[in-house]
């Protein structure tokens, strides 16, 4: 009996599935529209980059002598200098081996005295050219008023002129050998000078006050200057004051500006936000797999002293603010709706101008956050159909975009996506077959 009651139960039931299925495929076929409501808030389009910190003014302290490190100084504690040791200008970070500078010194000092006790000789030399002259000259005046006769003959007439010439050239050399002594003391003084300063350039000393971020030496280790001083030190000025120099793409680098806003944060500190300002952009781009990017400055307090140096810091900068504005998806502006799905009596009419997509797409990161200025269009369910919104768009951040329009108020659905059941047409697939989402992205809500 039972199987008699299936025979017939069963092709009745196929015959109403059947019948289903080709009338919704002959109406077109029933979609679900995805919504979300038009909410109001507040947006911020930023620029996401990212940087690393830096100190505002890093001195790099050098060797101008070559030799051997013997010792560390003292920092301000009275401990022995090492990394972020504090110091004051003229503490001694380091001394090198000084022996072969202060035997240097030594020679200096007595050439100088050798030189002196020369100018000394030269004067007392001079004084005896002078008394010779008087005397040469005083024998020639004589001479000259006998004159060749019989008191005073030729010949001795003709020494007494030579004597005279001769002492007075010979008071000449005099002279000039003490000038010449004297250089010689002003070239040993110069020497001392040089042999001194070699000396002391063994003392290293900090030009400045600050912190140690890094020593590059240690004890034993000779060190070699040539034409390039090595670095021993590494000194930051000021902590309590830091930069981030951030990687900003050209395609963003328009809209960054000297004391625009800017936040960041650091994975060493990751649930707190740090805030900071632009200082300047500079212009030396560089290239890196035909990607240009700017290096900007950013100048960020650190009076509590969180931030170190050399930390990752991932930025946004703030580009512009709405308060209190209208805000829908950027899916609800991409999707467009077919003409089957639009109300009747607009399915005659031009077709609506298709949404603008948001602006500002080409961030560092791909923020996506810019400044529109077009118009689009937004999609409202109205019963089994959608009717179009036309819209003025403005600022997005990637993800949202502000709106404004006739009709557009705060909660009213506006269209993200579809989901079609069946499909239109003869040759459609089978009822049973899994059907799929068409559109932009998924939404919470569903009309």
């Amino acid at each position: 009996m039972w199987k008699r009651l299936l025979f017939i139960v069963l092709p009745l039931v196929l015959l109403t599935l059947g019948g289903w299925w080709y009338w919704t495929r002959a109406q077109g076929g029933v979609a679900t529209f995805h919504t979300v409501p038009v909410k109001r808030g507040d947006l911020v389009a930023s620029i996401s980059a990212t940087g690393t910190v830096q100190p505002e003014e890093v001195v790099d302290v050098g060797a101008q002598v070559a030799g051997k490190i013997v010792a560390f100084g003292k920092d301000k504690h009275g401990r022995t200098v090492d990394y972020g040791s504090e110091v004051e200008a003229g503490t001694v970070l380091a001394q090198i081996d000084d022996s072969l500078y202060a035997a240097d010194v030594a020679t200096a000092k007595a050439q100088l005295a050798q030189s002196r006790a020369n100018v000394k000789r030269a004067e007392a030399d001079l004084g005896q050219l002078r008394a010779r002259l008087y005397q040469a000259e005083q024998d020639w005046r004589r001479a000259q008023k006998l004159g060749p006769s019989d008191a005073l003959s030729q010949s001795d007439f003709d020494a007494a002129r030579s004597a005279f010439d001769v002492a007075r050239a010979n008071l000449n050399v005099g002279q000039a050998a003490l000038l010449q002594a004297k250089e010689a003391v002003a070239q040993a003084q110069a020497a001392l000078r040089r042999a001194q300063q070699n000396l002391d350039y063994c003392t290293i000393k900090s030009p400045v006050k600050g912190v140690i971020i890094d020593r590059r030496v240690n004890i034993g280790q000779t060190v070699v200057a040539s034409l390039n001083a090595p670095s021993l030190f590494l000194i930051a000025k000021d902590l309590k004051r830091l930069q981030v120099w951030a990687s900003v793409n050209e395609a963003d680098i328009g809209v960054i500006r000297p004391g625009q806003p800017v936040t960041f944060t650091v994975d060493a500190h990751g649930g707190t936000v740090f805030q900071g300002e632009v200082g300047k952009i500079r212009l030396n781009a560089t290239m890196t797999q035909n990607v240009v990017t700017y290096v900007v400055e950013i100048h960020t307090d650190n009076t509590d002293g969180r931030l170190i140096p050399y930390l990752t810091a991932n930025l946004k900068f703030l580009v512009a603010e709405r308060k209190n504005v209208l805000l829908v998806p950027n899916a609800a502006l991409r999707w467009i709706a077919r003409p089957e799905q639009m109300a009747p009596e607009l399915r005659g009419r031009p077709k609506a101008r298709e949404g603008s997509p948001p602006a500002g797409e080409t961030a560092s990161s791909g923020s996506g956050a810019g400044e529109q200025t077009g118009r689009g269009t937004l999609w409202t369910p109205r019963g089994a159909f959608v009717q179009p919104v036309a819209v003025r768009t403005g600022l997005t951040d990637g993800a949202q975009t502000e709106v404004q329009g006739e009709g557009l108020k705060e909660g009213l659905p506006v269209v993200v996506s579809d989901e079609v059941r069946t499909t239109g047409g003869p040759s459609s697939a089978s009822p049973f077959t899994p059907q799929f989402f068409r559109g932009g992205s998924s939404a919470p809500a569903r009309h």
